[in-house]
């Protein structure tokens, strides 16, 4: 569970393109975790906290407990200082005689796994799902997607430079020539490069509307 969470996490930078803060995941036995079980961390109640509090956590934060079990003491002690410190929670688990406690409970009816206790199965798959869900639905109402596009990305190599243009074509109808154009003159800024687009105006005009509209595209398109 904790290895999906920071899976999910560590895919919203290059998808998105928000700061690596803005999506954390944690998991019980830490980064090492990740690559070789550590089994009786997950027991570790005062490791939840202690990890959760080291983020500083605050009541404009959200805390979402993944746990298949729901009942991980290490997930159920972090849900509770969450709560604690005026966060709202999410609980992701596929047992609806769940422990742990929050303030929305998300239970998938997975049922019985192929491999008896394999969780990584079923309720693995189940759960990547919903991760995937909810890191896109809380990126595209933030303004980070339009239109099923992602507007935030950042063009960081050859493959991503050739997306980039088709997104400011497909919005601005400019043709991929001309939208790496707007691209280059935007210093690969996409949002940027659409409002110069639609809008047909300079990259240093587009920035300032964005900038005025707290750089939602979205917002900025309807004005246009």
């Amino acid at each position: 569970s904790g290895r999906l969470g920071v899976l999910d996490a560590s895919e919203c930078p290059p998808t998105f393109g928000v700061p690596p803060e803005r999506v954390v995941g944690l998991i019980a036995g830490g980064e090492r975790a990740l690559r070789e079980s550590i089994e009786g961390e997950e027991d570790n109640r005062e490791a939840g906290v202690a990890d959760l509090d080291r983020l500083n956590p605050t009541p404009i934060d959200f805390v979402v407990g993944i746990a298949a079990s729901g009942s991980t003491p290490y997930v159920a002690a972090a849900l509770d200082r969450a709560r604690q410190l005026g966060c709202k929670t999410a609980l992701v688990c596929c047992n609806p005689a769940h422990v742990a406690q929050a303030d929305i409970i998300i239970c998938l009816a997975t049922g019985p796994e192929a491999l008896a206790g394999s969780t990584r199965l079923r309720a693995g798959t189940a759960t990547k799902m919903v991760l995937n869900i909810i890191s896109t639905g809380a990126m595209a109402l933030s303004g980070y997607v339009y239109r099923g596009l992602m507007v935030e990305m950042k063009p960081s190599n050859a493959k991503l430079r050739l997306r980039a243009a088709h997104i400011v074509d497909t919005i601005g109808g400019v043709g991929t020539e001309r939208a790496t154009e707007l691209l280059q003159a935007a210093h690969w800024s996409i949002p940027t490069a659409i409002v110069m687009a639609v809008g047909q105006v300079d990259a240093a005009t587009a920035s300032a509307r964005l900038c005025h509209g707290q750089h939602r595209l979205r917002d900025e398109l309807k004005s246009i």
